[in-house]
């Protein structure tokens, strides 16, 4: 059975740094067998179908490509449409009254608990807010991510060990849904 993903890749394009061109991209992606490629943005997002593997062996997969293409390691997470609805569909904040950029998911490689982020006292931070779901962080920042105090809290490196973790804004989040769905 084909499954459609979407691959989120951490880290790259930003800031001149670890720069992968979108076509390139599709390509290494084609190059390893996968069908109906294509990209969205510049910021690491890529959706294919394929009907072999699982989210963990095809983000591995990728990985080991982009490092083998492009010459450096970016961290790789790859999800399925069920998932990405889930996510959307699980919101904690009310996502329809909100400006795209106030409302973004911090997707994670696997669970994270409440006992990870104890060390952040959300009333210091408010309005800001975190809420946390499956493999996924909800983050309402009324003025946008690159002004949010409390996103540079959550990703401290020492709260973020031993997972991958990449953000995406709340219409990359609805577009990657729409595009594994269709």
């Amino acid at each position: 059975m084909t499954t459609t993903y979407a691959a989120l890749l951490r880290g790259i394009n930003v800031g001149g740094n670890k720069k992968v061109p979108m076509a390139e991209l599709r390509t290494v992606i084609e190059e390893l067998g996968h069908g109906d490629v294509q990209t969205y943005l510049q910021s690491g997002n890529a959706v294919f179908s394929t009907d072999r593997g699982d989210e963990d062996s095809l983000g591995a997969e990728l990985a080991e490509a982009i490092e083998k293409h492009f010459g450096f390691r970016v961290g790789v997470l790859v999800r399925d449409h069920a998932y990405l609805r889930a996510v959307r569909e699980a919101c904690p904040f009310p996502a329809a009254e909100l400006e795209a950029k106030q409302l973004h998911v911090t997707y994670f490689s696997g669970p994270v608990d409440a006992e990870r982020f104890a060390s952040v006292d959300p009333a210091v931070f408010l309005p800001e807010e975190f809420r946390l779901g499956d493999r996924a962080l909800y983050l309402y920042a009324p003025d946008g991510l690159g002004r949010s105090k409390l996103a540079e809290a959550l990703s401290k490196p020492r709260l973020l060990k031993g997972v991958t973790a990449t953000t995406r804004n709340w219409n990359t989040v609805v577009k990657l849904e729409e595009l594994t769905g269709a």
